[in-house]
C-alpha cells in the first residue's frame, strides 16, 4: 500500500461528491478530514500524479493575505 492511497482515496470521494474543486478547498478539506492532514506540495503531488484527476483550469480569484493566487481547478477524469 502507498504511503498516499488514504490521501488519494479521500480526494476521490470528495471530488466525486461535489464535481469540481481547487486545490486550497481540497487541502482545507484533507486537513479537516484527516488527523494528520496533508501539506501542499504533498497534495499537489498527488493530484499532479495521480491520473484520476485532471486539472480543469485556474482560480484567480484567491486572495490570501492580501495576495492575489493562482491555484489549479481539480476534477475527476472520465473513465
Amino acid at each position: 500500500m502507498s504511503r498516499t492511497q488514504r490521501l488519494r482515496s479521500e480526494i476521490q470521494s470528495y471530488l466525486g461528491e461535489v464535481g469540481e474543486a481547487n486545490t486550497t478547498t481540497i487541502l482545507e478539506h484533507v486537513n479537516r478530514r484527516f488527523r494528520w492532514g496533508a501539506t501542499m506540495n504533498q497534495l499537489g503531488n498527488v493530484l499532479a500524479r495521480d491520473r484520476r484527476f485532471i486539472k480543469v483550469g485556474f482560480d484567480e480569484g484567491t486572495d490570501i493575505g492580501g495576495f492575489r493566487m493562482r491555484v489549479c481547478v481539480w476534477s475527476m477524469a472520465s473513465a
